[in-house]
Parts: C-alpha cells; structure tokens; sequence
C-alpha cells in the first residue's frame, strides 16, 4: 500500500475512535478524571495524524534542485588582497624574530 492508503485507512479507523469514545463518553459521563484523559488522547491522537499527513505531502512533492552557480576558473584580480594579512603569517613586509 501507498503512504496515502495507509494515512486514509488510519485516518477512517481514527475517525471510528472518535465516534466510539463519542459513544463511551455520553454512557459514562464526561466528567470523570479516565474519560477526560481518553477524550485529550484521542484528540492528540487526531493532531499527530493530521501532521504526519502534512508531513507525507511535503516530502512527497518532488525535491527541486539547487541554482548551481558557475565559478570560473579565471584567477582573481591580486589588487584584491592588497590591505589583507596572510591568514597565520603575520601582515606584509614584516617577519618573525
């Protein structure tokens, strides 16, 4: 089965949940400690299942490539690195004692 057969059929079986805890909660009473706890995890349960479908959508959308970017091998104007220090050997014209 594809991704988006699985997440339909979690999703229909989720929607089954809603209606039964639905169903569970209007025999039991909807004030207790249990039901309320029930209730919060079948809603997170709903939420995890509607990000992972965005999840699936985003990473089934074709990957684009980057812009490559062309260097030339040309070398560079040298008046460039005129006022720049020679990375770990000490500015131009100086030396070590």
């Amino acid at each position: 089965m594809s991704v988006h057969e699985e997440l339909t059929s979690v999703q229909r079986c989720l929607d089954d949940l809603v209606r039964s805890v639905g169903r569970l909660e209007k025999l039991m009473g909807s004030g207790g400690l249990e039901m309320r706890r029930v209730r919060s995890d079948t809603d997170h349960l709903r939420e995890s299942i509607a990000l992972l479908r965005e999840t699936a959508v985003t990473a089934a959308a074709p990957q684009r490539r980057p812009d490559l970017v062309t260097i030339s091998d040309t070398p560079y104007d040298p008046s460039l690195w005129v006022d720049t220090d020679d990375e770990g050997l000490g500015a131009r014209g100086r030396h070590a004692p």
